[in-house]
């Protein structure tokens, strides 16, 4: 029996189940077995004490047709089971074990056995039983003992580090990242520690996590809730697109009589809870995922523009992230009635990525200027099970402070961590109690650090308007000038130039053009004329198809700095090979800008008007980037000679 593990001990114990399956299952398939089973002896163990009575009440009411409230109170839980078997009967019969389990699934109520069949466990029993395993499995998951005993985040770690175990088995995405018990924390701290109203008397909370993997979240965020209201009532709502993920989540919303519920659908093709508002959401979800499964749901909605969920913008296909915000933004309650509070993780990308223009600067355009960022916090790297990248928090509301009204705070806390005692995947560094504490009280206070130079953390945390993110790409344009010219290289040009390619005087005219290599005009109108003579005394005509003629002028012009300027329409033509671009804050005047930066070192530039375009960019790291000068050069010798004599002696060693 297992009945001396600790939580974190019992997924090593539950995974050696998987030496059962080696020959008849595939690694990645191995979930897909432990995973139901776990959660079904879970099942089993909390229906023990009421197991008598159920099946007592059962027989009493027959064929009563709505037994399910008169079982559900029998059992003193949402849900029962009615049959005859258990896993000690189920294990006590080798040879009806596979009629013993279906009739015990069958004797679960509807909300269990809706449950099992999102993982296709009735295959599952099939399989096992034609390799001849069923019993087995089945035998060994009876000598566990203690699942009832685990409350929701104990019972979270068990089954997100055997969905980790898998998911690294199967090679699936490394976007899907199980989030850390005490990252959690922290960002349920972050939501939840600067509102005052969370403790007010009657309070009646609604939380959504629209990409809620197996709910760590959502039960996170009550018992903070709880612990700091006792009698609030919570309600969580999730929406998960894993089927296994979901099934976990909802059976745990039930054992841990949890008020609400999980859907199982996409978030961004087809939401759930329809107009629903909610006081707080959070979520962490999957990094760089693409969406072009669900690419027309998403479109069609974005043309609704505000009367739809994405009508901010669209991220680039290859990345989710921003929907996941959007959709969050669009449950929010009015900020003129209760207001909502939303904290969501990302990896950089959200930060930065897109162009001024683009759909991601489009949509950190509209988050800024409707005052709805409160701010981001960037977290250590290596603290999540399947990715070592940097991570952020980014904390949203509608009923923010008026000390941040139109203001961001960036809190870096890159350095708030402790080093794991034992890698679990990519997680190396986790954070304590104590720097969760502290991160928390620094946001909370950011207003007051970031104004006190004094501060000892004063460096690591900064307030920002909203503007000061927005800048203006303004695309700088010089004129083109030049000389004109006949080289081998203008022949080789004009040889092989696509206009040229069906005139049918084309090597007539090259051959004619050979015997002026080295002919130089200052200006373009001396270049016609000459190229006209030339022309003139070979008899071939003057070409007057407009592509053939730009086909020569390509060949012929070479770009000079002394050279003629080129007009049009008496405007000059720009030179594409000097064009450059610039960033220009929108805080900062724009001609004052292009006369310091631009015009007085370039006196013959301009700016393109038409093409200016306004972009938000977050540059987090860049904001607390702290320069250190490089060791000096006789430092590196000297340990370059050091590693040399070194070097040297083991060599000596190995030789001797």
């Amino acid at each position: 029996m297992t009945s001396g593990l600790t939580f974190t001990d019992m997924p090593g114990a539950i995974w050696k189940v998987a030496d059962l399956l080696r020959g008849d299952y595939k690694r990645h398939e191995y979930g897909g077995v432990i995973l139901p089973f776990t959660l079904l002896r879970r099942l089993d163990a909390q229906l023990a004490p009421t197991r008598a009575k159920v099946r007592e009440r059962d027989a009493q009411l027959g064929d009563m047709r709505n037994k399910r409230p008169l079982l559900e109170r029998a059992a003193g839980l949402p849900y029962y089971n009615v049959s005859q078997q258990d896993f000690t009967t189920m294990s006590g019969d080798a040879t009806g074990v596979a009629k013993n389990v279906r009739d015990y699934v069958n004797g679960f109520s509807d909300n269990i056995r809706q449950i099992l069949a999102a993982f296709d466990f009735d295959n599952e029993i099939t399989k096992l039983a034609g390799n001849k395993l069923l019993y087995k499995v089945v035998a060994k998951f009876n000598e566990f003992e203690g699942l009832e005993k685990l409350d929701s985040h104990e019972m979270g770690y068990v089954f997100e580090h055997l969905i980790r175990k898998f998911a690294e088995d199967s090679n699936e995405t490394a976007g899907e990242h199980f989030t850390p018990r005490e990252v959690i924390r922290l960002m349920v701290n972050l939501l939840f520690a600067p509102d005052d109203r969370i403790s007010e008397e009657g309070q009646v909370i609604n939380i959504l996590d629209p990409a809620c993997g197996t709910g760590g979240m959502l039960t996170a965020a009550d018992e903070a809730i709880r612990s700091m209201n006792p009698r609030a009532e919570v309600y969580l709502y999730g929406q998960e697109v894993n089927p296994e993920s979901w099934a976990i989540g909802q059976s745990d919303m039930l054992m841990s009589s949890h008020r609400g519920e999980i859907a199982l659908a996409n978030t961004f093709s087809d939401p759930a809870y329809g107009d629903r508002k909610f006081d707080y959401m959070l979520a962490n979800p999957p990094f760089g995922v693409e969406w072009k499964k669900v690419k027309d749901d998403v479109e069609n909605e974005a043309e609704l523009g505000p009367a739809g969920r994405f009508g901010a913008g669209l991220p680039r296909i290859n990345d989710g992230s921003f929907l996941f915000l959007q959709h969050m933004i669009s449950k929010m309650e009015p900020a003129d009635g209760k207001g909502s509070r939303l904290a969501i993780v990302f990896n950089g990308s959200p930060l930065f990525t897109g162009a001024a223009g683009s759909g991601e600067s489009r949509i950190r355009q509209w988050i800024l200027e409707s005052d709805l960022l409160e701010g981001i916090v960037a977290l250590p790297d290596q603290l999540f099970y399947n990715t070592g990248i940097s991570t952020y928090f980014w904390i949203l509301s509608n009923r923010k402070r008026p000390a941040l009204k139109d203001k961001v705070i960036l809190l870096d806390a890159r350095d708030q961590w402790v080093k794991m005692r034992k890698s679990l995947g990519d997680k190396r560094k986790e954070i304590s109690a104590d720097q969760i504490k502290h991160v928390t009280e620094l946001y909370d206070k950011a207003v007051d650090v970031a104004a006190d130079p004094e501060h000892p953390d004063h460096a690591k945390v900064k307030i920002f308007g909203t503007r000061e993110f927005g800048y203006q790409r303004i695309t700088v344009e010089r004129p083109l000038r030049q000389r004109f010219e006949i080289t081998e290289d203008t022949l080789v040009a004009l040889e092989y130039a696509k206009p040229l390619a069906k005139w049918a005087d084309r090597d007539e005219f090259i051959e004619a053009l050979r015997g002026h290599v080295g002919t130089v005009w200052a200006t373009k109108k001396e270049a016609g004329i000459g190229l006209r003579d030339i022309l003139a005394g070979t008899g071939i005509l003057c070409p007057s198809t407009q592509s053939i003629l730009k086909g020569i002028w390509g060949a012929v012009a070479v770009s000079d700095p002394e050279g003629e300027y080129q007009l049009v329409k008496g405007e000059r033509v720009p030179d594409p090979d000097l064009r450059d671009y610039e960033n220009v804050p929108l805080n900062e005047d724009l001609d004052r800008y292009f006369q310091r930066e631009v015009v007085a070192h370039v006196a013959d530039a301009w700016i393109d008007h038409e093409k200016t375009r306004i972009g938000f960019e977050i540059p987090f790291t860049r904001t607390f980037y702290v320069r250190s000068d490089p060791r000096l050069l006789a430092e590196i010798d000297a340990d370059l000679k050091f590693l040399e004599a070194r070097i040297q002696g083991l060599l000596g060693e190995v030789a001797g």
